[in-house]
């Protein structure tokens, strides 16, 4: 198996204080990966079990995990991450950061091609970010502090910046650091989600939708000896149950997903391998502040107060998770244990917030959630913890892309819906709490949070920044729009017939160095 990339930075935290000073990569990053075709043909199929339908394989538009599940596999990124956490050189080689931390100067990997045969370049990056800065892409908040991208080469690109903001190269290993191409979306337009066009070891073949995806290997990958198989194949399931049911069938060789219940059974049974480690992301449940009776601060106290963290995870996840009352679980670097435990629910409390809010016998909402088995028992048994206060949750049970559709749109109540996570904490709290940010589905907006979110967009100290993060979610946690429930593993399966699993901690499955 090829060594995909080497290292730039030696630890994230050693990578975020490098944005106030003048940082260049080494010259031998940019030669770590000499281009160069496979030396031998890839040739068979990896058929992949996903647990739901990806709504949208545009890197520019997405907001779900399985979307990223896919495009992991269809395009590049700028940068990536490490099997430690660490970052590396993707489609940049090497870059340096001005004194001030305001101007970023990327160097890029030359003799790249995207699927469709043009060039990846300088140019190509700039179309990308500009077109992530639009309003209509959920990256515009990730990307708010460019206020100027230069070409000044064609594979030099230099980012100029309105204030220093040192999430940026984390931000550009996830989806904003996804490269299209430029050619591709200026023919499609709109119809660019279902012709997507990549430098990626894979290239897209067909979908059908509720069904399975197509990819075929791209002949003109750039890493040497990469991707082995000819073709991979997505099967959507949405249940958890029948996807593992095909893995041991063999009809699936990896699944993104196991059953809670079923983990422990699996990591002792031969033939298979099962990763089960703590992941970036959260899962909880929105409610929408512009939207009765969320609209009262009160009731919204008492839902966020009334539910046991402890023993949902308790009776359900089996070791696969663990409560949660921030969007920084145990492997985020912004994770501190005390401000992310949730307070023991007090039935005191939330009879006095019932009452202060005007409904002393409770009220009655609705809460949309998917359709899986595991997300219908998760809702069920919330609904029976605020039962005993006169609180009515009726369960409506939605596909995940009109969810999805939906929590965009502000078209509900309260949603059961939740973040994959990334290694920089500005990325799981930023868009989904600052005023007006692309994932702020529950309408919130409070000018001191985002001042503080602000604030900590400007320091490279991790120390500095939890606690500035420590400062807004005191004020979140009060305001309630967001009722943080748990933070899950990353939980993966696989047949021991597959050789070559690299797992990183973003939980994604890599198929280039599969065989």
């Amino acid at each position: 198996m090829a060594v995909r990339k080497q290292l730039i930075a030696t630890t994230a935290s050693v990578l975020l204080a490098l944005a106030g000073t003048a940082f260049a990569a080494s010259p031998s990053l940019a030669m770590s990966h000499p281009v160069a075709h496979r030396s031998a043909a890839p040739s068979g199929t990896i058929d992949i079990g996903l647990s739901a339908d990806p709504p949208k394989l545009d890197p520019s538009l997405s907001s779900a995990l399985v979307d990223r599940q896919v495009m992991i596999n269809l395009y590049d990124t700028l940068f990536q991450l490490s099997a430690t956490g660490m970052l590396e050189p993707d489609l940049a080689t090497g870059y340096t950061v001005s004194k001030d931390g305001m101007t970023y100067t990327l160097q890029l990997r030359k003799g790249v091609m995207f699927q469709d045969g043009t060039p990846f370049n300088a140019a190509a990056v700039k179309f990308n970010l500009e077109r992530d800065q639009l309003k209509i892409s959920p990256r515009h908040s990730s990307l708010s502090a460019i206020s100027g991208i230069d070409v000044t080469g064609p594979y030099t690109i230099v980012l100029h910046l309105s204030k220093p903001f040192s999430p940026l190269l984390n931000v550009l290993a996830g989806r904003a650091g996804m490269m299209v191409s430029p050619t591709a979306v200026k023919k499609e337009g709109a119809g660019f989600l279902n012709d997507p066009v990549g430098t990626g070891p894979y290239e897209f073949v067909k979908r059908v939708v509720g069904s399975y995806i197509d990819l075929k290997a791209n002949p003109h990958y750039w890493v040497k000896g990469e991707p082995h198989f000819e073709n991979v194949e997505y099967k959507i399931f949405t249940d958890p149950n029948v996807e593992l049911l095909n893995l041991q069938s063999g009809a699936v060789q990896f699944i993104d997903t196991v059953p809670p219940q079923q983990v422990s059974s699996m990591e002792m049974t031969s033939g298979y391998t099962v990763i089960n480690k703590p992941s970036f992301g959260y899962q909880g449940i929105y409610l929408n502040v512009k939207a009765a009776p969320f609209t009262n601060l009160f009731l919204r106290e008492a839902i966020n107060n009334a539910v046991n963290r402890s023993l949902l995870v308790g009776a359900i996840f089996r070791g696969t998770a663990v409560p949660a009352y921030s969007p920084f679980g145990p492997a985020s670097p912004a994770y501190v244990k005390s401000e992310d435990t949730p307070p023991a629910v007090n039935p005191t409390l939330i009879r006095k917030l019932l009452k202060e809010g005007g409904k002393p016998k409770g009220f009655s909402f609705t809460m949309q959630t998917a359709t899986s088995p595991l997300d219908v028992q998760i809702a069920e048994i919330i609904q029976s913890m605020l039962k005993p206060y006169g609180i009515q949750m009726n369960i409506d049970q939605l596909d995940f892309g009109t969810m999805l559709n939906n929590s965009a749109d502000g078209n509900f109540t309260a949603m059961a819906l939740g973040w994959s996570g990334r290694l920089d904490p500005d990325q799981d709290i930023y868009s989904f709490f600052y005023s007006g940010a692309p994932l702020n589905s529950s309408q919130y907006s409070n000018p001191k949070v985002d001042a503080l979110l602000n604030q900590a967009r400007e320091t490279s100290d991790m120390a500095v920044r939890k606690a500035i993060y420590a400062k807004a979610m005191a004020i979140i946690n009060h305001d309630s729009p967001y009722v943080f429930l748990y933070h899950p593993n990353n939980v993966l399966a696989y047949s021991n017939s597959i050789k070559g699993f690299v797992y990183i901690p973003d939980g994604l499955i890599r198929v280039a160095t599969l065989s």
